[in-house]
């Protein structure tokens, strides 16, 4: 795999022009502050239009759909609706939709897996790893060109926990780094509920927030700085002022929960969500 090759993620971003709309119809929700009515999986959402795009996009947050917002496929939408069906989209082949809307969600775990680990292997102090990191990338692709049939017999999480065993190595690689304070916070462990947590202004450089529930927290001014992030819920947690340079497997989504404004510090790869600056 070329320098280049890694470089280019694009095709781990969603591409809505070249999906079928399938998160949402795929995809089952209930009506909460995330969304404004009840969705059954399988079910086309009502602001779906004919064209595949939605009706209110635009207007998602103002319109109660802050949910659909925060939603990414990693690039597993036009991945099924271009490859894994050629361009045969459910509406014009009906007989393919429920398969479709099955293969979609597996395709997008293998896509997220994959977008984590082309951060691993990019970043310099995973380099021991690097080998191992380049045939995880190989053996995931692969796996995303399985027919339909192949996919959803797939072992997920199995895979899955040879490619979080290399996360985790890379994780602790990176944090490693990091100069232990003894002054630094000691609120945060492994493991431990941060929901409302008030952890602003803290010094929390190279923290484990793997799965952590950092729903409503305020790490307003906090240095986040080579912190893992991977899995954490980070819905209304106020990072503004935040210092998050050189964190590790922070995704746009995640970003996009959270609160923020124009002096959060953002790793290079994500950028300052319009809402921020409203």
């Amino acid at each position: 795999m070329s320098e280049q090759q890694r470089g280019n993620q694009n095709h781990l971003r969603a591409d809505c022009e070249s999906c079928f709309g399938l998160c949402c119809v795929a995809l089952p929700y209930a009506k909460s502050a995330d969304f404004a009515f009840d969705k059954e999986g399988g079910t086309p959402c009502k602001n779906l239009q004919s064209d595949y795009r939605c009706r209110i996009h635009s207007h998602l947050r103002d319109k109660g759909f802050k949910g659909c917002t925060v939603y990414e496929c990693f690039g597993a939408g036009q991945k099924v609706s271009q490859f894994t069906y050629i361009g045969k989209d459910w509406r014009e082949n009906p007989e393919l939709a429920e398969e479709m809307f099955d293969v979609f969600p597996v395709m997008q775990q293998l896509h997220e897996m994959l977008l984590y680990l082309n951060e691993a292997i990019g970043n310099e102090k995973a380099r021991p790893i690097y080998d191992e990191l380049l045939q995880a990338i190989e053996d995931t692709e692969q796996l995303t060109h399985l027919s339909p049939n192949e996919l959803l017999n797939l072992d997920i999480p199995n895979h899955r926990a040879v490619v979080n065993n290399l996360l985790l190595q890379t994780s602790e690689f990176v944090r490693a780094k990091v100069k232990k304070d003894k002054n630094r916070s000691s609120k945060v462990k492994k493991g431990i509920g941060l929901i409302g947590a008030n952890l602003s202004g803290n010094d929390l450089r190279g923290s484990n927030f793997r799965g952590a529930l950092l729903i409503a927290a305020n790490l307003r001014n906090s240095d986040l700085r080579m912190s893992d992030f991977i899995g954490a819920d980070l819905r209304d947690a106020d990072l503004s002022g935040a210092n998050l340079h050189g964190s590790i497997f922070l995704t746009q989504a995640q970003v996009n929960a959270a609160k923020g404004d124009r002096d959060t510090n953002l790793p290079a790869s994500l950028h300052v969500p319009s809402h921020w600056l409203v």
